[in-house]
């Protein structure tokens, strides 16, 4: 997919986002359901404004900053080469976005017959596998991907640890998707305890594999 398509694409997705607010201003409560703790029960509201407006203003803040990234970087030569399956990241990003503040427009609206956990976690698993499928084409650059002191200082470093992390976000996303069958805490820690055992074990080996480098 290329930039321009990508572009489209997103502003597409947001127009859509914002119209759909204010076409269902006046069917919304002055304050909106926002949080919900790990019993699928709400403990955060807002104001309809920031309930409409808040979820779409932050995803556009976040597509600029991922259209700017690629520029800046020092490697941005590094980014083009995975630029392509970069863009798919950044529309699917988009979408999953959306999909949370559609389903928060949607408990609003008072269709509270779901789990937001399980509405959630299946989107959340499939961006997980995406993330873990771009990550085993990225190249090393200062923005995108595993970067620790290790995997910026060497490309064979880099390659390495972003090869099994790639597995390890996809088996992330894997859990996640389970855990949407079971709500609550169990769904809780299939989220966040294989996405932090991950992170801290790419942590350690993109140390390990840098120190083998630096004595063979």
């Amino acid at each position: 997919m290329n930039t321009r398509t990508t572009i489209i694409i997103v502003l597409i997705l947001l127009a859509t986002a914002v119209l759909a607010g204010l076409l269902l201003w006046n069917r919304l409560p002055a304050q909106m359901a926002s949080h919900w703790n790990e019993n699928d029960q709400v403990d955060g509201y807002m104001p309809k404004f920031w309930g409409v407006f808040l979820m779409p203003l932050v995803t556009l803040g976040l597509f600029l900053l991922f259209l700017v990234i690629p520029n800046i970087d020092p490697n941005k030569a590094n980014i083009a080469k995975f630029r392509e399956s970069f863009n798919l990241f950044i529309v699917l990003f988009v979408v999953f976005m959306l999909y949370i503040h559609g389903l928060t427009l949607a408990w609003s609206l008072g269709y509270t017959g779901f789990k937001m956990s399980q509405a959630m976690l299946p989107a959340m698993g499939l961006l997980f596998i995406l993330i873990g499928s771009m990550l085993r084409q990225a190249k090393r650059n200062w923005f995108i991907g595993i970067r620790t002191p290790w995997t910026l200082s060497s490309d064979a470093v880099w390659d390495k640890t972003h090869r099994i992390g790639s597995v390890l976000f996809m088996f992330s996303g894997v859990l996640a998707f389970i855990g949407s069958f079971f709500g609550g805490m169990l769904a809780f820690w299939l989220l966040f305890v294989p996405l932090i055992g991950s992170t801290l074990f790419l942590l350690v080996y993109s140390y390990v594999m840098y120190q083998r480098e630096m004595r063979a």
